[in-house]
């Protein structure tokens, strides 16, 4: 392993402050003193396109290299960023430019999250790591204490916590507009799953894609064309999370943020089991947390609901039925509030609140908040690890008890474990390709 230190230890003397351990900003590392954060990018088409252009906006931002299996996306990216190195190895790249950059974003395909964010942490490089943070627990634990180990500036994709949306229903739950918090549902309408049999094909894989190295950790299979590349991946176990993982970071952050929550004590699927290689469609889980300042009792109930799985009648009566497709209802004390997905937020029943006004905010961007400081070294990030690790990791254990549905798993954090049910827990870690363990 990368760390002398044993990692069993130390995942149990850091786990009891995962949610609570500070920002410490003593001993950062600055970028480059040239004012340009030298940034390598493992990714360049879809989101990792998009993520680029977002940090391309920052006048302290340099992309020097870039990897991708697929080759067809070079041309494109080359006109966009003259002078970029392009590597179809993500290994490669980090071995002849390691020396020449500060920071990378890691915006693939979620089972390679871990395998490139950990190698590339394990050389001082900060990160950028797309949502999910990883593909599972085990992971998700390993790339936060490896941040903090080395000391980096992290920051997971949720752009949404950054904007104006979110951070105003987070102020508004905090600043007690509905009381204290009683339960929370979540959800959204997509259906990242699929219930059907998988295609007894096998395909060729177009000319310049990589499809061994596109499988990376995952067990050799044949190429099948458009079950997995490039977007269906998300609907596969071995590569994917479904709807929970593809969205629900996006979702979980603000009432994560807004309620102060900790690792949830249990978790219960309620909707269909996946198959052997694909998520499901129209899920339901339900979480118990530990009660903070924001909620009402001991413990609070969150609720997730995708794909059919609709909210609750009574609940949408509370808000006169004008449930977005994707968001967050807090049912308070003396109010609910309605977060849609990218929309203002709106407080319930309307004539009681139809004179409140939204908190003022300073903006804040996402993508130039990490550059920044990157390049300064001093505070971290807004969703850095220490934060987006826990958050993932309650998304990750919803996607892990849709395994096993009906059943109430008690979940164990400092052990990374389940009290009842060693069978979850079986499948906290992935089986890694011989020669493609984490480390």
């Amino acid at each position: 392993m990368h760390n002398p230190i044993s990692r069993r230890h130390f995942l149990r003397t850091a786990a009891a402050g995962t949610l609570s351990a500070p920002f410490i900003t003593s001993g950062l590392r600055a970028a480059s003193p040239n004012g340009k954060v030298r940034h390598a990018s493992f990714g360049t088409n879809g989101q990792a396109w998009s993520d680029l252009m977002s940090f391309k906006n920052s006048e302290h931002f340099e992309l020097v290299a870039a990897a991708d299996v697929d080759t067809r996306n070079f041309d494109r990216l080359k006109k966009e960023f003259p002078g970029v190195r392009c590597y179809q190895s993500w290994k490669e790249l980090l071995e002849k430019e390691a020396d020449k950059i500060d920071s990378v974003n890691v915006t693939t395909p979620d089972h390679m999250h871990a395998p490139i964010g950990m190698a590339a942490m394990a050389l001082g490089k900060h990160l950028y790591g797309q949502k999910p943070l990883t593909q599972n627990l085990y992971e998700c634990r390993q790339m936060m204490l490896r941040a903090r180990e080395k000391n980096l500036m992290t920051q997971m994709g949720i752009q949404i916590s950054s904007a104006f949306t979110e951070r105003h229903a987070v102020a508004l739950i905090q600043q007690g507009a509905i009381g204290k918090v009683k339960e929370v549902h979540s959800f959204s309408g997509k259906a990242w799953g699929d219930m059907g049999p998988m295609p007894e094909k096998k395909d060729t894989p177009p000319a310049g894609f990589d499809w061994d190295g596109w499988l990376g950790v995952a067990a050799d299979r044949p190429y099948i064309d458009g079950w997995y590349h490039p977007g269906n991946w998300r609907k596969r176990r071995d590569f994917g999370t479904g709807t929970l993982g593809d969205m629900g970071c996006h979702m979980f952050s603000g009432w994560f943020r807004a309620l102060a929550l900790t690792n949830p004590l249990s978790v219960t699927s309620g909707g269909p089991a996946p198959s052997a290689h694909s998520w499901a469609v129209n899920g339901r889980v339900e979480y118990i947390f530990p009660g903070t300042q924001y909620t009402d009792g001991k413990t609070v109930k969150v609720t997730w609901h995708d794909g059919k799985f609709t909210i609750p009648p009574d609940i949408a009566a509370q808000v006169d039925n004008k449930v977005p497709d994707q968001g967050s209802i807090y049912i308070g004390e003396g109010g609910v509030l309605v977060a849609p997905h990218m929309s203002s937020p709106v407080l319930y029943p309307r004539e009681k609140f139809k004179d409140n006004r939204l908190p003022k905010l300073e903006p804040r961007d996402h993508y130039k908040e990490f550059i920044q400081c990157v390049k300064d070294g001093k505070e971290k990030p807004s969703a850095n690890f220490d934060y987006s690790a826990p958050m993932t990791e309650a998304v990750l254990l919803g996607c892990l008890a849709s395994v096993f549905p009906g059943k109430t798993l008690e979940w164990d954090t400092a052990a990374l474990s389940f009290k009842n049910s060693p069978e979850a827990t079986a499948l906290v870690k992935r089986s890694y390709r011989p020669g493609w363990e984490i480390s």
